[in-house]
């Protein structure tokens, strides 16, 4: 990876990388190489999921019981493990999203000129 490369890779705060899997599972059951695929497409290529950060990721998600998983095969015709969101998993989706705005908006307000806090 170049340097340019390094400065413009966006750390996840922690908790965001399992939002946004809820969010991706939420279109429908998928392998893992697809779920990162799905939140670097969605993103415009700027949220790069490393397979370091994904699997450990899928295995809480699933321990809290928010995904549940299954063998299958790939389009590749692979043997591969498909995740899909619960009925757990949605109404914890619901949560986070609330939570996660929450937060950008009190870190928009902070990050708004000085000039516009009047407003």
């Amino acid at each position: 990876m170049s340097t340019k490369e390094e400065q413009e890779k966006i750390e996840l705060l922690q908790g965001t990388l399992d939002l946004l899997i809820l969010r991706t599972l939420q279109l429908g059951p998928l392998h893992g190489h697809a779920i990162a695929k799905a939140i670097e497409y969605r993103s415009d290529e700027v949220l790069q999921v490393e397979q370091g950060s994904l699997y450990p990721a899928l295995h809480r998600l699933i321990k809290r019981r928010w995904i549940s998983v299954e063998e299958g095969t790939s389009e590749n015709n692979r043997r591969a493990k498909f995740y899909a969101l619960t009925a757990l998993g949605k109404k914890q989706l619901r949560i986070e999203t609330s939570k996660w705005e929450k937060l950008a908006a009190a870190i928009a307000q902070i990050l708004r000129p000085a000039d516009e806090e009047g407003r």
